[in-house]
């Protein structure tokens, strides 16, 4: 063979596969479906929501995978992680090994932020430590260090012909009585010490005031030095430079105190630093971290607003939150004695209180009071000085049971550190510099502005400090490069990772993936486009072909019309869902499927790609009912001075590119500002000057993506309140009240009825050393929760575990002559969630499903027509035809004369809207501005706004 004929090695597929092959897959609803998906594409699986995409994608390719991994290792290993169990599959050929990047992977640590995360915070701790400039936080002087060569010529040249006396620092502002080691110092050979700023001679029993703070320094010599007596002052300089730890002191002619150090020092203050080390920028060590906060930039307090939220109560009618209203306790005694002095009595209301007597009741007393006694009259009971509310719960906080904290937390508000003022770190950290910016300050700029800062960094530094960074700087804008490739330029790298949506975690472990530039891998992704503007899909697409370009399988679960459009091959799991889904209904490259010629069947998802179905723009949109709610002069994160004027009565879209600030506007501004009118929550909202008509509304319902429950118990049907009502029928039935059954036995959450083996879990949950928790099936009662003789009571010939066991879609038959429960499973119906079991467990539930189970049980409720209902991306995990269903029952809501406000990137739900509020023009700094408001037909003719460039093409076909 010659050299031209030699196949290429990028022709040639290492595992000796072009596909995947996945053979009789039957993991939860799939219809036992072979399935061949080819290699080194990008591969998007789709369909209706609830139709199998995950099962194949994640619960059957995936967990093949990981088993496979977990079988390579020893043994040994295997018995601390235990043997995972096979997937209901056939066979898998041609499977890579595989890393998935999932939405629920978050972490909620406070200290994980995407420095840390993507790592670029790492390497800038590192930078900062081998080539930052140490200042001194006293003087602002640049930091010296000082060879002992350096402090001789410098003693020789300046303070030649004075009475010099060296003296080497051993205690700096310390307390203590320090009887030892002046004994210490005697037998050493040294006679005299200075103490507090006076030299004096070592005496016998010698001690000074142990609660007072002192300086000691030891005096190593007192000479006159000249050039020809070099040796001596080097051999003084020498010891007292050993036994001050790197440090001296000097005691010039005029009595002037001079500073001398071979570490980091101020010469003007004497103040020095520790060798930098990169844990000394690390606020997670306590080399590094603030002391006041610990590294978390925050500080919870409790306050005298939190104590007292209302001052318009009297303290008898429960002003004090803490200690509600008066009860014949020691402590209103007390208050009231206090109150009598500047004659009143607790019926008055707070807000007449002096500012002296509010700082004596928070914050406590020296003046002494007495309580009189209620036996001898005109004698006292007892005297006491009133210790202070805020002391009393600062103290309770210190050392006091679990469940006095979690009572505690009421009363605590979350504030800036006033250390460390957020920044993180010690003080001393913050004086390291690089180009005058220390590392809080790039931490807390966006990643666009870090980018900038880094460009031409080397024309700004030092020949030693170009030498130190090379390396450094290739590594840190490598990372921050992917970053700004998948549209996360907004991002700050101070910002905590549990504050990020699903889609941009997601994104951030992409971002981290791509840097490892692994070959060979199979990625599997769940909806990586979540909360992503489309002007910024474009940069996600390129990221994943560059992924699949290095040789790599990308398999993305998606509804994305873009993202499909430019894969290399779809997949598309239906017609319907749950039970109705499971199959393959067409496959093959974008041009193949877009015809819908495949044999599986007739593809929703191709009709709606070719546009011979669509969601309808409505003819006329609603006028509302003229009436506005308005918050003036919005000024949190990134808004600049924002005025949100809301229209009443429709279905209004927030928009704008990711990181324009329409988190910042709703849910940290509006919704707190609502929530705290009418409900006196106690969450702040972010700065703004005033708020106008409030009252046009009765209630504010916010429905976001938080799982409706952590653990198994919770499910759709207890979250909606719907159990209850299924738990009272059973109770009704002939064979219950014959056995004396009341509704309780029913629940799995009470002794009785459930199966106390997993005490009503239907699993056991087996704790991994090393692994996240494990959940399998109850032995006992098969997963079903109850025991034999609760599930021998049958309604319509179901036992009470059948019924957790039906999907939404089976319950609207079987529930048809019972109107309270039937009004909750048909909203479940119809928020397009027919296919989940009412008994599903809430940690297999996605954020989408879940906000959908919220909405359900908003829906089910009786409307006032005056409600604003908040809803945070609702088409999450929404194939086209959901987010139809979804739209008519959000349209049901509005025309009823409910406000609906929604934070939407989904062009369908954009285009129907009644009202678009668009942020922009950019994300982060260069974003929190209102740039377009009106129809959506005003916002496309928008010039330079993006959401209006995107929906013009939209409304245009």
């Amino acid at each position: 063979m010659t050299t031209e004929e030699k196949p290429q090695l990028t022709d040639i597929d290492l595992t000796g596969y072009d596909q995947i092959e996945v053979l009789g897959a039957r993991e939860h609803n799939l219809k036992n479906i072979d399935v061949t998906i080819p290699r080194n594409k990008l591969v998007v699986v789709t369909g209706i929501s609830g139709s199998g995409k995950s099962s194949l994608a994640f619960d059957t390719i995936y967990a093949e995978g990981q088993r496979r991994y977990m079988e390579s290792f020893s043994a040994y290993a295997r018995s601390f992680i235990g043997d995972m169990e096979r997937p209901d599959v056939d066979k898998i050929n041609g499977l890579s090994p595989v890393i998935s990047i999932e939405q629920k992977t978050t972490s909620k640590n406070p200290r994980s932020t995407v420095g840390t995360t993507t790592e670029i915070y790492d390497f800038l701790r590192l930078l900062y430590a081998r080539a930052g400039e140490a200042f001194s936080y006293l003087t602002g002087r640049k930091m010296e260090r000082q060879s002992q060569d350096q402090i001789i010529d410098t003693i020789l040249e300046q303070y030649a012909g004075q009475k010099l006396t060296l003296l080497a620092p051993i205690i700096k502002s310390r307390k203590g009585h320090y009887r030892e080691l002046f004994v210490q110092i005697a037998k050493t050979g040294y006679t005299k010490v200075r103490v507090d700023g006076v030299v004096q001679d070592i005496a016998p029993k010698m001690q000074l005031d142990r609660y007072k703070i002192h300086d000691i320094e030891i005096v190593i010599d007192r000479l006159v030095p000249k050039a020809d007596d070099r040796y001596r002052l080097s051999q003084s300089i020498q010891t007292a430079l050993k036994q001050g730890k790197g440090a001296m002191q000097m005691l010039d002619g005029k009595g002037q105190l001079v500073y001398f150090s071979q570490n980091l020092m101020d010469p003007e203050s004497g103040i020095s630093y520790d060798e930098p080390s990169p844990n000394s920028f690390s606020f997670n060590s306590p080399y590094g971290a603030c002391p006041v906060c610990n590294g978390l930039g925050v500080v919870e307090e409790i306050t005298e607003e939190s104590v007292i939220p209302d001052k318009s109560l009297s303290i008898s009618r429960g002003a004090i939150a803490p200690l509600g209203e008066y009860r014949e306790l020691w402590i209103f005694k007390e208050i009231e004695a206090i109150l009598k002095k500047y004659k009143l009595n607790l019926t008055t209301p707070v807000v007449k209180f002096p500012e002296e007597l509010l700082h004596a009741l928070m914050y406590g007393t020296e003046e002494e009071a007495t309580v009189p006694s209620k036996k001898f009259v005109g004698e006292d009971y007892y005297s006491f000085k009133f210790e202070g509310i805020v002391n009393f719960l600062k103290r309770q906080q210190e050392n006091s049971t679990d469940k006095i904290q979690e009572w505690l937390k009421d009363f605590m508000v979350i504030k800036p550190c006033p250390e460390c003022e957020g920044a993180r770190l010690k003080k001393e950290s913050l004086y390291f510099k690089i180009d005058q910016k220390n590392i809080s300050e790039l931490a807390r700029m966006d990643i666009s502005e870090l980018t900038e800062w880094f460009t031409g960094l080397e024309g700004r530094l030092t020949d030693r400090q170009k030498v130190i960074a090379k390396e450094i700087l290739k590594e840190i804008r490598k990372r921050i490069g992917f970053l700004l490739d998948i549209g996360l330029d907004y991002l700050t790298l101070d910002r905590p990772l549990r504050t990020l949506s699903g889609g941009e975690a997601q994104r951030i472990r992409l971002a981290t993936q791509i840097g490892t530039q692994l070959v060979g891998v199979l990625y599997i992704m769940d909806e990586p486009s979540i909360g992503l503007h489309q002007r910024d899909n474009v940069k996600l697409i390129d990221s994943l072909k560059n992924l699949r370009d290095l040789g790599n399988t990308v398999l993305v679960v998606e509804h994305d019309k873009d993202m499909m459009l430019e894969s290399d091959f779809i997949l598309d799991i239906g017609p319907g869902a749950g039970r109705h889904g499971g199959q393959v209904v067409n496959q093959g490259t974008p041009e193949e499927f877009l015809q819908n010629r495949y044999a599986g069947g007739t593809s929703t998802t191709a009709d709606y790609l070719s546009g011979r179905r669509a969601i309808e723009v409505p003819a006329e949109r609603r006028k509302g009912n003229g009436k506005f709610l308005i918050i003036k002069n919005a000024t949190g994160h990134n808004l600049k001075n924002v005025t949100l004027k809301l229209p009443l009565g429709r279905m209004v879209t927030i928009t704008g590119v990711s990181g324009s600030g329409k988190s910042s506007l709703i849910h940290e501004t509006l919704f707190p500002v609502l929530n705290r009118h009418f409900y006196k929550s106690k969450r702040e909202p972010l700065p703004f000057k005033t708020v106008e008509g409030l009252e046009y509304l009765d209630k504010v319902i916010e429905v976001d993506q938080s799982p409706i429950g952590r653990t198994p118990r919770s499910n759709p049907a207890t979250y909606t309140g719907m159990f209850s009502e299924i738990r009272t029928l059973f109770a009704e039935l002939p064979e219950a009240k014959i056995r004396g059954y009341k509704p309780g036995r029913f629940s799995f959450n009470v002794k009785g009825g459930r199966c106390e083996d997993c005490e009503g879990a239907g699993m056991k949950k087996i704790e991994m050393e090393f692994l996240p928790d494990v959940h399998v099936m109850c032995e006992t009662c098969k997963g079903k929760r109850f025991n034999r003789e609760t599930l021998e009571v049958r309604f319509k010939g179901k036992s009470i575990a059948d019924v957790l066991d039906m999907t939404v879609e089976q319950g609207l038959d079987f529930f048809a002559s019972q109107p309270k429960i039937l009004r909750k499973v048909t909203t479940l119906n119809d928020v397009g969630l027919g296919y989940i079991t009412l008994g599903q467990h809430a940690t297999t539930l996605s954020g989408g499903e879940a906000q959908r189970v919220k909405l359900a049980e908003e829906l089910s409720k009786k409307d006032t027509g005056k409600t604003l209902y908040i809803l945070d991306e609702p088409t999450t995990g929404l194939h086209f035809q959901d987010i139809s269903h979804l739209l008519d029952v959000l349209n049901k809501l509005a025309d009823k004369g409910n406000t609906v406000l929604i934070i939407e990137h989904n062009l369908d739900v954009i285009k129907v809207s009644d009202h678009l509020i668009d942020l922009g023009p950019e994300g982060g700094n260069k974003g929190g501005n209102i740039i377009a408001e009106g129809t959506p037909e005003k916002v496309a003719e928008a010039k330079g706004s993006y959401t209006g460039k995107f929906l013009k093409m939209e409304l245009a076909g």
